[in-house]
């Protein structure tokens, strides 16, 4: 299925990247969606507030794409919850699907954040849960 016509069948959906297009960690996320192991995300507030992403609706269903800009998956955000850094709790961490601990996901997470955007303990997040609509792999 074409961009256009995933568009078309899902009008109103936004189009992302997880893991803002880095093609390798791009590419392992969408496998852990598909395999029902990856069921939240999250993004820092700040960069919806400046603009760089659509921040997610809950209800709305949205396209997920392959490194190589194709529509990989839909997803419909259940939940939605802003909360610091350090108040995410193991339950989030572990419906990420990236690691096995509250700790691992502590770790990586400030990585990412300190490489992407910034990173403080306080720092607040859109604490994503979905569901997998459709996958057109």
């Amino acid at each position: 299925m074409t961009l256009d016509e995933a568009l078309a069948k899902y009008p109103g959906a936004a189009t992302f990247r997880f893991a803002d297009g880095d093609p390798g960690l791009n590419a392992r996320l969408l496998a852990l969606v598909r395999s029902g192991l990856k069921t939240a995300t999250c993004q820092a507030l700040s960069v919806y507030e400046s603009g760089g992403e659509t921040a997610p609706a809950v209800g709305r269903r949205d396209i997920a794409l392959a490194p190589d800009g194709a529509p990989a998956l839909v997803i419909e955000t259940v939940s939605l919850e802003t909360r610091r850094f350090d108040e995410v709790d193991e339950s989030f961490a572990l419906a990420e699907g990236e690691n096995d601990s509250l700790e691992g996901w502590r770790r990586d997470h400030e990585g990412w954040f300190r490489r992407t955007c910034g990173f403080s303990p306080d720092m607040l997040l859109v604490c994503e849960r979905f569901r997998l609509v459709e996958d057109f792999g």
